[in-house]
């Protein structure tokens, strides 16, 4: 008995150790930029910005290990995740085909979505996709390339919230939590119920899903859930109280990074904590994740309203003319809402075998008000995740390393 107690310290002890990160790099990297940084360090806690930074390294059989370091780390300090839930449901999407794959149901089955409870809505068509017919697959890109909020809320209603939120516990990102479908007002009951859905194979039914119903709350302990001064109503009348972000989507930064780092590098994880993946899926991930809106026709999307580096914003922060280095992918899932931009992502240079985790949550709200799209995004937000991302970049090419990565693994097909 004393023994076990001794091994699940010890276990308990290294799983503590794994979690802690330098907290000093990050402070100093943004010292030396007073330029970039000094109104962000000057008032650390008005923007709330909090930064995860990991360095891969290699052994000589290209096995990678991380080494962190953190800005302001706090998984309790609530901020609102927007569109960076997006990437959970998308890995759970497919692990819930592969569960179902005796059924013949398949990523590229036609997903037929039913309704069957108040405010819920049908889709039989998608015109933006190469046959016409919406898919699984169809609803990933859309995802991944420009961060499609309906093609999010499919993917919510054919996994459902009980199991979103039962896969997150599993894979060890206990501050997060997935409660609503995105960009329709949905909350409360409404939420808790999800769409009936079939899937065909041309004309053949092969799955049938019944519509769900959640009754779980998935409390956590967060504190910051309550911003600002006033808010816009849904009659956009000023509202002189503070805005309530409580029982909204929790997915702090690191449960981003571990969903993300899982994702690019699961040889780094022990195999029964590798998602239920298969070589066609991460290709298909690989592929949008780094995609460029310009560079897909199914969707086609106009140039002007999501150029090159649109969703690309720890580098380019959302500038438009910029001329774009071959040999450089970024892999990524970002969020903007309420005055916060996040953006979760792995970096690569091909050329000088760069590659690194990096994420990070901004907010610029000066007035105190929310839903009055009035937030410094252009001024303060974007240029600090542009800053920041070029900065980091700066210090891993000088980075020396015992080992030069191999990444061919990570060179797509665009075309």
């Amino acid at each position: 008995m004393k023994y076990i107690f001794l091994l699940a310290f010890s276990v308990m002890s290294l799983s503590t150790m794994a979690q802690q990160t330098d907290t000093v790099f990050l402070k100093k990297l943004m010292q030396a930029k007073p330029e970039f940084f000094s109104n962000i360090l000057n008032r650390p806690d008005h923007n709330q910005v909090q930064i995860l930074y990991t360095q891969v390294n290699r052994d000589m059989k290209n096995k990678p290990s991380f080494k962190s370091y953190s800005y302001n780390l706090n998984p309790q300090h609530y901020f609102y995740p927007a569109s960076t839930v997006k990437l959970a449901a998308v890995i759970f999407a497919l692990e819930k085909v592969n569960r179902l794959k005796s059924s013949g149901i398949t990523v590229k089955s036609t997903m037929i979505t039913d309704s069957a409870f108040k405010g819920q809505t049908k889709v039989f068509k998608d015109t933006s996709s190469k046959n016409g017919l919406p898919s699984i697959e169809h609803y990933i890109k859309k995802i991944l390339l420009t961060s499609d909020n309906d093609a999010f809320n499919r993917l919510f209603e054919f996994i459902g919230r009980a199991e979103l939120n039962e896969k997150l516990k599993k894979n060890g990102l206990i501050n997060s939590r997935i409660l609503n479908r995105l960009a329709i007002g949905d909350a409360g009951e409404n939420a808790k119920h999800t769409n009936p859905i079939k899937f065909y194979n041309g004309n053949k039914l092969v799955y049938s899903q019944q519509a769900q119903y959640d009754p779980k709350e998935y409390d956590l302990v967060l504190t910051n859930t309550i911003m600002g001064k006033g808010y816009l109503d849904s009659a956009d009348k000023l509202v002189n109280k503070p805005f309530s972000l409580e029982n909204k989507n929790a997915f702090p930064i690191n449960d981003q990074q571990k969903l993300m780092q899982k994702l690019i590098l699961p040889e780094a994880f022990p195999a029964l904590e590798r998602y239920n993946l298969t070589t066609a899926d991460y290709k298909l991930i690989y592929t949008y994740m780094s995609k460029l809106p310009t560079e897909s026709n199914f969707p086609k999307y106009d140039e002007t309203e999501f150029w090159p580096t649109y969703a690309k914003m720890l580098y380019y922060g959302r500038e438009k003319n910029v001329e774009l280095d071959p040999n450089i992918r970024i892999f990524n899932k970002y969020g903007d809402s309420y005055g916060y931009i996040i953006d979760n992502s792995y970096f690569i240079d091909f050329k000088n075998g760069v590659e690194y985790f990096l994420t990070a949550v901004i907010q610029s709200n000066d007035d105190g008000i929310f839903n009055d799209n009035k937030y410094e995004y252009e001024t303060v937000c974007y240029p600090f995740m542009k800053n920041l991302g070029r900065s980091i970049y700066e210090a891993e090419l000088k980075r020396t390393k015992s080992n030069k990565a191999n990444l061919t693994k990570f060179k797509m097909d665009y075309n």
